[in-house]
C-alpha cells in the first residue's frame, strides 16, 4: 500500500488544486486515460498505475476516467485502493459522451499504439485534443501515421521508436523520448509481501530477483481462445536452453560467491513453470537451497514490494526491471529481437552497461560479470540507477507538462 504520508500529501494537495479551481468558478479539468491492456502480466499491468502516479503528480487537480482493455483478476480493486478518486468505464464505453464529459484523451504508455481504433473514435466525435505517453512504434501504417500527426504530442519510450516513426513519416508538433508510464508505478502490498519473504526465508536487500521468459508468450496456454502457434513454439524450444544458460550461470555464481539468495519468480502467467523448468531444476544440488522458486502468479502490487526489498533483479523481462529502476532498485534486462526496440530505453537512460542482447553472441560472456557486480557493489549499483531516475524525471515532468497544457488551453 502507498504509505499513509504519502496518500494524505497526495490528497491535500489535489484538495487545495480542486478548491482553487471552485474559487474561480471553473470545473475542474478532466482527462479520458486510455490504459489497462491486459492483466496477465503485472508489467502490462503497470503501464496504468505509473500513469495515474504522474497524473496525481503533476496534474493533481484533473480529474481521471480510465478507458481500460481490462481490469479483472483483481487488478480494478487494486487501482481503485491506490487511486481512490479514480474513475472507470468499460472496454466499451459511449464515446459520445465520454467525449463530451471530457477535455482530453490521453494515451497510455504499451507496446505500440493499442488503442488506435479508440482515438479514432475520439477524433471523430470533434476537436478536442489528444497524445500519445510512452509506446514503442514500428514502422507506421499509413492509419497510425495520420493519427499520430494529428495528436498534440507523441512521446515515444526508446530512441529507436522515435527515429523509425520520423522516418515513417509522422510529424507530430511534439515528438520526444518519453518514459515507459511504468517507471513511476508505486503501488504496494507489504502484508503479501512481508508474508512470502518471511515463509522463504529471504531478507530485505539480502536477496536477488531473476526472471525467465520464452521468445515469445505462448498466449494460448493462458487464453482458451488463442490458437496454438506451432512456429512460435518451436522457436520457443530451440532458444530456451541458449537464453536462460546464462542466467543459470549468474544464479550459481551468486550463490557461491556472495552471501545473497535468489528468487526466480514471473512477470506474466507463462512464467512459473518455465522457471523451475529451465532454471531451478538444473542448479546444482549445492546451490538449490539458496534459491527460492515462486510458482504462483502475482500482482503488480505484490511483486513491487518485493523488489524493492531485494539487492536487484536481472532477467529477460523488460517491466520488472523498469519497475525497479523507477523504484531505486538495480536491474539488468536480457532481450532480443521478437522484444521489439523496447530495451533501448535503457541505452536512453544511461544504462547501457545493464541491457544485454541474446542475439549478439559475443555479449552473453558480460552476463554473469555484470550480475556480479551489481551483487557485489550495491553503493555503484545504486548510484547508476539514481543517475537514471534523474533522466526519468526530467522527461517525466516534460511530458506531463505537456499534458497539463493542452488541457488548461
Amino acid at each position: 500500500m502507498l504509505s499513509r504520508r504519502r496518500f494524505l500529501e497526495s490528497t491535500l494537495v489535489a484538495a487545495i488544486a480542486a478548491s482553487l479551481g471552485a474559487a474561480e468558478g471553473k470545473r475542474a479539468p478532466r482527462v479520458v486515460l486510455r490504459s489497462s491492456w491486459q492483466t496477465v502480466n503485472i508489467g502490462d499491468i503497470a503501464h496504468t498505475p505509473g500513469m495515474l502516479a504522474l497524473l496525481e503528480k503533476y496534474f493533481p487537480e484533473a480529474v481521471i476516467t480510465l478507458w481500460p482493455s481490462n481490469v479483472d483478476n483483481g487488478v480494478k480493486e487494486m487501482l481503485a485502493v491506490r487511486f481512490p478518486k479514480l474513475q472507470f468505464v468499460g472496454p466499451k464505453p459511449d464515446v459520445a459522451k465520454l467525449y463530451a464529459e471530457n477535455d482530453f484523451l490521453l494515451h497510455g504508455s504499451g507496446p505500440s499504439l493499442v488503442g488506435e481504433k479508440q482515438i479514432a473514435q475520439w477524433r471523430k466525435q470533434g476537436p478536442k485534443p489528444y497524445g500519445v505517453l510512452g509506446i514503442t512504434q514500428g514502422k507506421p501504417a499509413a492509419e497510425t501515421v495520420e493519427i499520430l500527426n494529428g495528436a498534440t504530442f507523441v512521446y515515444f519510450r526508446d530512441s529507436v521508436s522515435l527515429e523509425t516513426a520520423k522516418a515513417g513519416g509522422v510529424k507530430c508538433p511534439v515528438m520526444e523520448f518519453g518514459p515507459d508510464g511504468a517507471f513511476a508505478t508505486d503501488l504496494r502490498n507489504e502484508e503479501k509481501a512481508e508474508d512470502f519473504l518471511h515463509g522463504w526465508g529471504l531478507e530485505r536487500g539480502k536477496f536477488l530477483c531473476c526472471i525467465p521468459r520464452y521468445r515469445s508468450t505462448p498466449y494460448w496456454t493462458i487464453h482458451k481462445e488463442r490458437a496454438f502457434d506451432p512456429v512460435k513454439q518451436k522457436r520457443n524450444d530451440e532458444l530456451k536452453e541458449h537464453d536462460h544458460a546464462q542466467l543459470r550461470a549468474a544464479i550459481i555464481q551468486i550463490v557461491r560467491q556472495t552471501d545473497l539468495k535468489v528468487l526466480i519468480c514471473p512477470e506474466d502467467r507463462t512464467q512459473m513453470i518455465l522457471g523451475k523448468e529451465i532454471l531451478f531444476d538444473k542448479l546444482p544440488d549445492d546451490v538449490k537451497d539458496r534459491v527460492v522458486w515462486r510458482q504462483d502468479y502475482w500482482l503488480t502490487d505484490e511483486a513491487l514490494s518485493v523488489y524493492v526489498r531485494s539487492a536487484g533483479l536481472f532477467g529477460n523481462e523488460m517491466h520488472s526491471p523498469i519497475m525497479c529502476v523507477g523504484n531505486g532498485i538495480p536491474a539488468i534486462v536480457c532481450r532480443w529481437a521478437e522484444q521489439t526496440s523496447k530495451g533501448n530505453m535503457w541505452k536512453d537512460i544511461g544504462l547501457s552497461e545493464w541491457l544485454f542482447d541474446l542475439d549478439d553472441e559475443p555479449q552473453l560472456a558480460g552476463i554473469v560479470p555484470a550480475v556480479l557486480a551489481m551483487a557485489k557493489d550495491p553503493v555503484s549499483a545504486k548510484a547508476k540507477v539514481a543517475r537514471a531516475q534523474a533522466i526519468l524525471h526530467e522527461r517525466q515532468a516534460a511530458a506531463l507538462g505537456q499534458v497539463r497544457k493542452a488541457c488548461l488551453q
